[in-house]
């Protein structure tokens, strides 16, 4: 299963973690765009130097990991889509050009099915994208899970537990269901 990745779960760490560690054992193939990395590296920037070479390195990281991933921008397709949000549309159109089955994204709002759904794409929270994953393959999403926790826990300094990690990451419902 092919899925694109918008910029908004791939930054912060927590929910990165969880869903690129699925996709390394092989659960679905990741996607993104120059455009949706650019994104992201905007967002981290927010966080100062840091947080702009933290970026930097965990982009390149992915893209090592997955070279076939980024999709290239297609401005000519881009330009004949519609969404709420039109700021959003090269992500319809990375899905699209990347023949992906999903959006994962926070932004669900912004992907009505009635704009997805004749393109053969459906938007998914990362909540819902997950807990399906889990049912299917509870060992994978839960390794996942540990090692982004241990991140956390190396972040912060201090013991984190599971659920309220979870839940910062927008994810309560796989919190509540591995809490």
């Amino acid at each position: 299963m092919r899925v694109v990745l918008d910029a908004c779960v791939l930054f912060p760490a927590v929910l990165r973690e969880i869903l690129l560690g699925v996709a390394e054992q092989d659960r679905f193939t990741p996607l993104w765009s120059a455009r949706i990395l650019g994104e992201w590296q905007r967002a981290a920037v927010r966080l100062g130097p840091a947080g702009a070479a933290q970026a930097s390195q965990a982009i390149a990281a992915c893209r090592a990991r997955w070279p076939g991933a980024e999709i290239a921008d297609d401005p000519t397709l881009e330009a004949r889509l519609w969404l709420p949000d039109p700021a959003d549309a090269h992500v319809l159109a990375t899905a699209i050009s990347g023949h992906a089955q999903i959006i994962v994204t926070l932004n669900l709002r912004d992907f009505p099915s009635r704009a997805l759904s004749p393109e053969n794409v459906t938007a998914q929270s990362p909540d819902d994208f997950l807990m399906a994953h889990w049912l299917s393959a509870p060992e994978s999403v839960e390794q996942s899970v540990s090692r982004a926790c241990a991140l956390s826990e190396a972040i912060s300094g201090r013991p984190q537990a599971i659920r309220p990690v979870l839940k910062r990451a927008k994810l309560p419902r796989l919190g509540k269901a591995l809490g």
